[in-house]
């Protein structure tokens, strides 16, 4: 869906999205996963709050386009891995597995940026939903206050009304 969400290690398949898992340390990673569920990329620091990897995530959204990585091969076996450098040249985001070839390292890092940019646009279309749905919600309430006020008296209230205010002949023959 596209929003975060927060599990532990061994928790069911999320489907799309962000997920954050606390680690056994009690710290915080990220995951993307795309809609087939497969794990696209994941945190290289881990986090100390859920806020702080919030931020995170928000600024890889906000920050989609203009995103570079630095595809490096592997040390220890065969392939390759994309890596997100951060402000201060430590890492932002990694591939979550190697890749056998260069061209599909880059591939993949580029299907990274499409899956962040089209999560950034739900994100934008699920806060002007929510913004019409509160607007309107707004508006269903000031109509309802206003025509509250200048409703007619139920029925009720006009007997009751009506019976406390007894033309003066009612009277004078009530009276005797």
């Amino acid at each position: 869906m596209g929003q975060l969400r927060a599990g532990r290690a061994g928790s069911e398949a999320v489907r799309g999205g962000f997920q954050i898992e606390r680690a056994a340390n009690g710290r915080y990673q990220w995951q993307l996963k795309a809609p087939n569920g497969r794990i696209v990329a994941v945190s290289s620091p881990v986090f100390e709050t859920m806020a702080e990897v919030s931020r995170a995530v928000e600024q890889l959204r906000g920050e989609a386009a203009e995103l570079t990585a630095r595809i490096t091969h592997v040390r220890d076996g065969i392939g390759w891995i994309w890596v997100v450098p951060g402000s201060r040249g430590l890492a932002e985001a990694r591939s979550s597995r190697a890749y056998e070839r260069y061209a599909t390292c880059q591939n993949a890092f580029r299907r990274f940026v499409a899956l962040l940019e089209r999560q950034a646009e739900r994100q934008a279309e699920s806060q002007a939903e929510r913004r019409a749905q509160a607007e309107s919600q707004a508006e269903r309430r000031a109509g309802a206050q206003a025509s509250e006020s200048q409703a007619p008296e139920p029925r009720a209230s006009r007997a009751s009304r009506a019976s406390r205010e007894r033309s003066p002949i009612e009277r004078a023959l009530g009276d005797g």
